[in-house]
């Protein structure tokens, strides 16, 4: 009940912004759904924390560790989201920019979206898995251009043509290992030959020869939800022209969710090979989306493209630590993708904000904005250093340890390589912000929303909270990730 309520809780929200015109309460409508996918989520995680496998629709819904810390960081993400879009819509609509049922089409598609990501991380079958991750292509695809102007059409566009190709060799990828699957004696037949727990039974007999094609198909196709160079092209354009909320989605939750597909997906690989074929796949494309972030945020200056460059940073610094497959290593994966959610959500909400009250989010045209907008420039510098990995932020304490874990298994180099590239990105993007906060003169204060500024302090708060003590989360990060380490 509690696993197929985390399903039916957005999924009825988004249905009422269907039925109803858009209106201020039915926007707080949706926060009241993701702050109760929230605590299903919290629900779910004290269950698991005490060894507990939740299964729901006859073993099609399947909540371990690493499901139920996922529907946490969807819900958390979500409940920001929604929040900042109630102020969005309410804008958008004052100003003319949308009517009411356009407003209602938005609300209904980002609780699809929601429901979609959550579904992901609950499926109990890997096949199930990939269609949760196309559904959220073609949701997302009508939120990448909800403004519909020509630069909105054009990124939606690539983004689906490019996500496409990516999901279709991850469909393929899924095909090999099914193929591979039905040549187990011994092995469920039906439906249930992509079962993960089976797959995971049978991973030592499987075919090395299908697996070893099938993982590099995988992290190619998977890889492009993620993010990973070489196929993130689209990620830059689709989150600078998305409404901010869609982007903190998109960022914050939407490429963790598709690389929780590959950690499922890994556990099954190194049942079969061993850890290094698929260690030596996810250093290669986590080197490359370090380097490539690296080179393309020095030249930067819109603030919303400047954050999606960032995103293929830190989705490249998850798969190095992933690569490294200790428990320690997956643990601290998990801790850096929700602190990496929680400031980028922060982030991406903020620059919707500026959006809003400047009318641009060029860099160089939205001076000294902490000193004309002291609340909104605080929380924006304060998300900028967390992002960039500084104390007492948890991101600091998650890419330490990722570190640590590389080492353990002699990717000392890697690491080395990551923090030059990490070096470059920090000089970018300190200079960025720089001019963002304190440069040229400005007008006079201009006082933040308290419904903008109350759930982006809280978000920051939390990302500090476990930087300093990840004690609420420890045992539930150490079993989600057993759960996929072999």
């Amino acid at each position: 009940m509690l696993v197929t309520a985390v399903l039916v809780v957005p999924l009825a929200a988004g249905v009422l912004a269907a039925v109803l015109p858009w209106r201020r309460s039915v926007g707080w409508a949706m926060v009241l759904a993701n702050a109760a996918v929230l605590g299903l989520g919290v629900s779910l995680a004290v269950r698991a924390d005490h060894h507990q496998v939740l299964v729901a629709l006859d073993g099609s819904l399947r909540a371990d560790a690493l499901s139920a810390f996922m529907v946490v960081v969807i819900g958390a993400i979500s409940l920001l989201a929604s929040v900042q879009s109630v102020r969005y819509l309410e804008v958008e609509t004052v100003r003319g920019g949308q009517g009411r049922r356009h407003a209602s089409l938005y609300s209904l598609l980002v609780q699809l979206f929601v429901t979609c990501m959550l579904f992901a991380v609950l499926a109990a079958n890997l096949g199930a898995l990939w269609v949760a991750v196309e559904a959220t292509t073609i949701a997302t695809a009508f939120l990448v251009g909800h403004r519909r102007s020509d630069k909105a059409l054009e990124a939606s566009w690539k983004y689906v043509v490019i996500c496409s190709v990516g999901i279709a060799l991850a469909f393929l990828g899924t095909v090999l290992v099914y193929f591979a699957a039905l040549h187990v004696p011994g092995h469920p037949t039906g439906g249930s030959v992509l079962n993960w727990t089976s797959l995971l039974h049978a991973s030592r007999h499987l075919d090395p020869g299908v697996v070893r094609l099938a993982m590099a198909l995988l992290v190619l196709g998977y890889g492009t939800k993620v993010g990973l160079a070489p196929m993130h092209s689209w990620l830059p354009d689709a989150h600078s022209q998305a409404p901010a909320p869609v982007s903190a989605l998109m960022s914050g939750v939407l490429l963790t969710v598709a690389f929780y597909a590959l950690l499922r997906f890994k556990a099954v690989a190194d049942g079969a090979l061993g850890p290094g074929y698929t260690r030596t796949l996810l250093v290669i494309v986590g080197l490359s989306s370090l380097i490539v972030a690296a080179s393309l945020l020095l030249t930067q200056h819109d603030l919303k493209r400047m954050l999606a460059y960032h995103s293929i940073e830190h989705m490249g610094l998850i798969a190095l630590g992933a690569a490294a497959g200790t428990t320690l290593a997956v643990a601290a994966v998990l801790l850096h993708v929700l602190g990496h959610g929680l400031a980028k959500a922060v982030l991406f909400l903020a620059s919707g904000e500026i959006a809003l009250m400047e009318g641009t989010t060029e860099i160089g045209e939205v001076p000294a904005l902490l000193a004309r907008r002291p609340l909104l420039g605080g929380v924006f510098g304060f998300g900028l250093v967390a992002l960039l990995g500084l104390p007492p932020f948890s991101l600091f304490v998650s890419e330490l340890n990722m570190f640590r874990g590389e080492m353990a298994v002699g990717l000392g180099w890697a690491a080395g390589l990551s923090l030059l590239a990490m070096a470059v990105i920090f000089t970018a993007v300190a200079a960025h912000g720089r001019h963002l906060l304190l440069g040229g003169p400005g007008a006079g204060p201009s006082p933040t929303s308290r419904l903008v500024g109350a759930p982006l302090v809280s978000g920051l708060v939390a990302c500090a909270v476990l930087g300093l003590s990840a004690w609420p989360l420890q045992s539930l990060l150490y079993a989600a990730a057993r759960a996929v380490v072999r």
